[in-house]
């Protein structure tokens, strides 16, 4: 009787051998029940991934970009005709951003505004810098307000970077040198595949094999930084702030740029 059992069961074994897991006689297909983008080329998924990324609506972007040997902290909603969030690197340099359209506004803390970025008195000689009384007092007067940004300052275009959704993605989802198919994975609870460049020095990107292949998690190349990206196509509310909560110094506002700010092109130069 054990015998006849015992072949019963090795019979069976061998019968099911095409979708085995309980007979322990084969590997579980990792692309089984996903989108299938998981069996494509490294260069195939990269571009599925970019063109899902460009045809959302809506993303949620968060995690840490480094640039000039300063870590930032990123946390910004993107959507087509603007974005709003958060950038920071610390307390006193922690500034909120809002884009409507080409109307683009900065919140920060007296601080930040104390360190640099300050409008310039109206009537002051060109040759000489604002007093520091008046700068102290210009900052506090700008002090948690929505500050509207010229758009001929020079920082206009490299604070607009980081709520334009296209430029901004654009930039992180290129990967750079040869690309490779890396492994299965999971980020948030989400089934991935992982496509590198260079062997990940030239980026990571893990990008969803549930429905859509959104991108949901890309590591800059050169490790300037690891970026979370969800709540693909989930629009939010995006509108002008109330002029009580509005300083708008016309064309007068001086806002510092270069090394005060991480790259908004985070794909192009991740070390600067």
């Amino acid at each position: 009787m054990r015998t006849r059992n015992a072949a019963l069961v090795g019979a069976l074994c061998v019968g099911l051998s095409a979708v085995l897991t309980a007979c322990g006689g084969g590997a579980e297909d990792p692309d089984a029940g996903t989108n299938g983008v998981g069996k494509l080329e490294p260069a195939a998924i990269q571009d599925k991934a970019r063109t899902a990324a460009r045809g959302a609506e809506a993303v949620h972007l968060s995690g840490n970009v480094v640039s000039q040997g300063r870590t930032y902290r990123i946390d910004m909603r993107l959507k087509k005709n603007g974005g709003t969030g958060r950038v920071s690197s610390s307390a006193a340099s922690s500034f909120e951003l809002l884009r409507v359209g080409d109307d683009l506004y900065l919140k920060a803390p007296a601080g930040f505004w104390a360190k640099g970025a300050t409008p310039a008195p109206s009537k002051a000689p060109t040759s000489s810098a604002p007093a520091k009384g008046d700068k102290a007092a210009a900052a506090g007067k700008l002090d948690d307000k929505y500050v509207k940004v010229p758009s001929d300052d020079p920082a206009y275009q490299q604070f607009r970077g980081f709520t334009d959704k296209d430029v901004l993605l654009d930039g992180l989802l290129t990967l750079h040198g040869t690309l490779a198919r890396g492994d299965h994975g999971t980020v948030g609870g989400v089934r991935t595949i992982r496509v590198t460049g260079a062997k990940g020095g030239g980026g990571t990107m893990e990008v969803s094999l549930t429905g859509t292949p959104y991108p949901v998690r890309v590591q800059r190349a050169g490790g300037a930084g690891q970026l979370e990206l969800d709540g693909w196509g989930k629009d939010f509310a995006l509108a002008v702030p109330d002029k009580n909560q509005t300083v708008d110094y016309g064309k007068q506002l001086r806002i510092p740029s270069g090394g005060a700010l991480p790259s908004s092109g985070a794909g192009a130069d991740p070390g600067k």
